[in-house]
C-alpha cells in the first residue's frame, strides 16, 4: 500500500536536524512517508567542540566538514532526500551573539552571504519550488523566536512561515512550480514534563544544569511549551538510537561523551515536541502523528 504522507523539515544548520527532530524523521522515513529536509546553511561559523577538529574554521573546511556529518547523520536517520536552501553555501551561518539574559542574538556585525541578512523574499523563492515540486502535507521549523534565538532559525522560521503563504497562490510565479497549499505547519519546542524529567535526572545525577533558572511551573522561556499546550508528541522509542547515532555522526558540534548530551538521549521516556502553527489541530489532545486526521489523497 502507498504511503501517501509527504513530511518537509526546514532548519538552519546541520545537527538541527537531529536535536530536535532526529527520531521524528527516523521514523517517518521507517515508516515509508516521503521526508524532506532543507537546510539553510552549512554551519560555516559552528563552535568546533573536540579538539582533534580545532584544525577547521570558518575559513578552512568547516562547510564541507559540516556537510559531510549530514551526509552521515542522514544515512543514520535513513533520510535519502536532503537539500541546502538555494544550492550548498549560498547561504552562509550567520553566526550569534549572547544575549544578558543567556539567550541567542545576532552579532553586532554579520557578513552580506549571511543567512541573516538574506533578502525574505528571494529566500522564500528558493523554499516554493521545493514544497511545489515535493507537495508536502506537513511543514516544520522554529517558532517566530527560533526557540532559543539564533537568528538563523529565526530567519529559517520566517522562511518556513512566507513560503508556505507563497506556494499556496495561483498564478504566482508559475515557473517554480504548480501551486501547492501546505496542510499543517509545525513549530519545534519542548514540552514541560520532558524537561521536568531531563532536570530532576540531571539534579540526581550531578549534571550542570545548562537549561538557566527558571520554574516550569511559572513563566517559561520560549523553547519550553506547556506539555497541555503541545499539539504532537513523537516518542523517542525504538528511534532513540538512530537519534543518538545521527548526533554522534556530527562531531564537530556534539560531545556524546559530554552528560549532558548523554541524559538527553539516555532517557527512554523522552520525545519530540511540536507545536501547531497552521491548519486544523489533530483531534483530542496531544497527538503522536503529525499526519493525524488529515486527507492524504495524493
Amino acid at each position: 500500500m502507498t504511503d501517501h504522507r509527504r513530511l518537509l523539515l526546514v532548519h538552519a544548520h546541520p545537527d538541527d536536524e537531529s536535536s530536535s527532530t532526529g527520531a521524528t524523521i527516523a521514523r517517518y522515513c521507517a515508516e515509508g512517508a516521503t521526508v524532506t529536509l532543507v537546510t539553510c546553511t552549512l554551519g560555516e561559523e559552528g563552535e568546533i567542540v573536540p579538539d582533534d577538529l580545532a584544525h577547521l574554521s570558518p575559513g578552512s573546511g568547516l562547510a564541507t566538514h559540516r556537510l559531510d556529518e549530514l551526509h552521515a547523520a542522514a544515512a543514520a536517520l535513513g533520510l535519502t532526500d536532503y537539500v541546502r536552501l538555494g544550492g550548498d553555501g549560498r547561504y552562509h551561518d550567520s553566526g550569534m551573539a549572547h544575549a544578558e539574559d543567556g539567550t541567542a542574538t545576532a552579532r553586532d556585525e554579520t557578513t552580506d552571504a549571511a543567512f541573516w541578512n538574506a533578502d525574505l523574499l528571494e529566500a522564500a523563492l528558493n523554499l516554493v519550488s521545493i514544497i511545489r515540486d515535493r507537495r508536502p502535507q506537513v511543514v516544520v521549523s522554529y517558532d517566530t523566536f527560533g526557540m532559543y534565538g539564533h537568528p538563523d532559525h529565526v530567519m529559517a522560521h520566517r522562511v518556513m512561515t512566507y513560503a508556505c503563504v507563497l506556494s499556496g497562490v495561483h498564478g504566482y510565479r508559475p515557473e517554480l512550480g504548480k501551486p501547492w497549499t501546505v496542510a499543517r505547519t509545525f513549530w519545534t519546542t519542548n514540552g514541560s514534563d520532558d524537561m521536568r524529567t531531563m532536570m530532576a535526572t540531571a539534579k540526581a545525577k550531578g549534571i550542570e544544569n545548562r537549561w538557566g533558572d527558571f520554574d516550569l511551573d511559572g513563566p517559561l522561556p520560549p523553547m519550553i511549551t506547556k506539555s497541555e499546550d503541545v499539539d504532537v508528541r513523537i516518542p523517542l522509542g525504538p528511534y532513540r538510537t538512530n537519534k543518538v547515532a545521527a548526533l554522534t555522526a556530527h562531531h564537530s558540534q556534539v560531545d556524546m561523551e559530554d552528560p549532558f548530551w548523554k541524559l538527553m538521549t539516555d532517557i527512554e521516556s523522552l520525545g519530540e515536541s511540536f507545536r501547531l502553527a497552521t491548519g486544523v489541530a489533530p483531534s483530542g489532545g496531544t497527538a503522536t502523528d503529525l499526519f493525524e486526521g488529515l486527507d492524504l489523497d495524493p
